[in-house]
């Protein structure tokens, strides 16, 4: 969410370098070392959890910060840029608060039933929750007219204060809209299912049917992360890999612009609008990789090892983003094709893929007993990725 409202920060920062350059990647540590934290602390609290609660809260802390947000780009405007960094950091730290709370408590929630479909539901919803934030911020863009007095010409063109203050408040309102829409759906959801993920007991769903057993309950076992490592290692190691390396794209992304010059290219290559398109790329590949996942004959939840090797072979992709047009310095492939198609929707692609296939694999190689356990802490992994890859991009900016 953040990340796509970049042209907007950019702007709220133009004045200082040194933020201007030490935004993204605290932006990213921030978020993910909170997330990592959180999810850590959630991961030891098994036994007395109610999952429902922690994704009800994280709701609730969402809807409260991209509020704060939004009002922030209509008021406050003239506060230094310090103050604002200061003020945008606690807002990170905030939504990520509630994210570390939602990614332990529906993995786990989810993972109860004991139904992968539903964990790659999870990962699909995940992937739409990408692509949604950058058509509403290029969207809301669009939606703002241009000013004829403009002033600016070049790599600025497109991010006045008018323009990207008003189609940032739309965006972050769009957003808030978004959260209050999924507390409602939670709320409906746990009316049809007021037991799942609430008690220190979860139904096993692999009793037949015809059991006298069945309504019996499976106690939630509280289980080790050293046991679940040992059983799920090459998976924990690939989707620790996967999203380590993956964290090198935002960085990227926020620099790269169009080979155009921004003041004859067309308003969708200007940087306002470029850089959510680069991220909408990215994050439909992210997508489309999920959905690859429901073809039989691609499926690699029962290759562990396999799914390891090709986290390790994603880092290829790095690379091929110093060929493209890095702070307007120009492209050793002048093609924004490349860049958009090559480099960032199959980069999204294999991230969607290979996510999706570690996380849904993981119940597959646990006791029915603890597969909540073991959704927490395949999240737990993915956060850790992460949280790794995020620290690694100050090297990058």
């Amino acid at each position: 969410m953040f990340l796509a409202a970049s042209p907007y920060f950019q702007h709220r920062f133009a004045s200082s370098v040194h933020l201007l350059s030490a935004y993204s990647p605290t932006l990213l540590s921030v978020s993910t070392v909170t997330n990592l934290i959180s999810v850590l602390i959630l991961t030891h609290l098994q036994s007395k959890a109610h999952y429902p609660h922690r994704i009800i809260l994280s709701l609730v802390l969402n809807i409260v910060s991209f509020t704060l947000l939004a009002l922030s780009t209509v008021t406050f405007r003239g506060i230094s840029e310090g103050v604002y960094f200061g003020f945008l950091m606690s807002m990170v730290f905030l939504a990520t608060l509630g994210a570390g709370l939602c990614q332990n408590g529906v993995f786990a929630y989810v993972s109860g039933f004991g139904v992968g479909e539903y964990t790659q539901a999870i990962m699909m919803g995940q992937a739409v929750a990408g692509v949604l934030p950058c058509i509403a911020q290029i969207i809301s863009v669009l939606s703002v007219p241009v000013q004829n007095n403009n002033p600016l010409k070049g790599q600025e063109a497109g991010t006045l204060p008018h323009e990207s203050g008003k189609s940032a408040f739309i965006y972050f309102l769009t957003a808030t809209v978004i959260f209050v829409a999924a507390l409602f759906s939670i709320f409906v959801l746990l009316r049809r299912h007021p037991e799942a993920g609430t008690a220190a007991t979860i139904k096993s769903p692999l009793l037949d049917a015809s059991s006298t057993q069945e309504n019996d309950p499976v106690a939630r076992k509280v289980v080790s992360l050293w046991t679940l490592y040992r059983k799920l290692h090459w998976l924990a190691n690939a989707v620790f890999l996967t999203f380590a390396v993956t964290m090198s794209f935002p960085v990227f992304t926020q620099q790269i612009t169009s080979i155009r010059p921004a003041d004859t290219a067309p308003r969708i290559l200007q940087p306002a609008c470029f850089i959510p398109l680069a991220f909408l790329l990215w994050n439909a590949g992210d997508l489309s990789g999920r959905l690859l996942t429901l073809l039989p004959s691609l499926a690699l939840v029962r290759r562990p090892r396999t799914l390891f090797i090709l986290s390790l072979a994603r880092m290829v992709w790095v690379p091929l983003y110093f060929l493209c047009n890095i702070h307007n310095h120009g492209a050793v492939i002048p093609s924004d094709l490349f860049y958009l198609v090559i480099v960032q929707f199959l980069f999204g692609l294999s991230n969607g893929f290979l996510g999706s296939s570690c996380m849904m694999g993981a119940g597959e190689w646990v006791e029915a007993e603890e597969r909540e356990a073991a959704g927490g802490f395949m999240g737990l992994m993915l956060v850790g990725g992460l949280t790794v890859g995020s620290l690694m991009s100050f090297l990058i900016a």
